[in-house]
């Protein structure tokens, strides 16, 4: 009888590891949700490099009692663009919206918000991505909901079109809205 090595048995152990878990992995609640380590927490400081003449946001102003979204975009991001209706409508429902223009020409910004509509109450130039990188983002667009004392309740990556904001967005908004 041949003796067969113990080393054999590592790649199928090897296998049934990552089988494993991958498995677990495809049971969690939400597989295609990426958390924040903000939520919960305080938001980070928003950039302060101004966008031309728009009004530049500060700190205080995610800390006003009021409800607050905060959305990364930049005028070379299509998404970006395609949420921008979504965006108006919202202001004009009264969400108070600040814009954080990112890794773009500030002239660029002010020129796309003149011609498309400014739905932002304020916008802050992050031109190195440095900003967006202490918030999280991983790329435009981005929003997080804020709530009026600085807390971070809920971020949605993504545009703010189809299926996927009105299942997760509208929800998260209506439930902070309650809070």
């Amino acid at each position: 009888m041949a003796r067969v090595s113990p080393l054999v048995l590592i790649p199928p152990a090897i296998f049934a590891g990552i089988a494993a878990m991958f498995f677990w992995g495809m049971g969690r609640d939400n597989p295609d949700d990426l958390p924040s380590t903000f939520i919960g927490r305080q938001a980070p400081a928003l950039a302060t490099a101004t966008v031309g003449e728009l009004a530049t946001p500060t700190d205080a102003d995610l800390r006003t009692g009021t409800l607050t979204l905060v959305n990364f975009w930049a005028t070379w991001c299509p998404p970006c663009r395609a949420e921008h209706p979504t965006l108006k409508r919202l202001a004009g429902e009264g969400v108070r919206i600040i814009g954080v223009n990112i890794r773009d020409d500030a002239a660029k910004a002010e020129a796309y918000l003149a011609e498309e509509g400014d739905p932002f109450i304020a916008v802050a130039g992050d031109p190195t991505g440095r900003n967006s990188i202490d918030w999280g983002v991983t790329a435009p667009p981005e929003t997080f909901i804020v709530a009026g004392d600085g807390t971070v309740l809920f971020k949605f990556i993504g545009p703010l079109v189809g299926s996927d904001f009105e299942q997760r967005f509208l929800p998260a908004l209506a439930k902070a809205r309650g809070r």
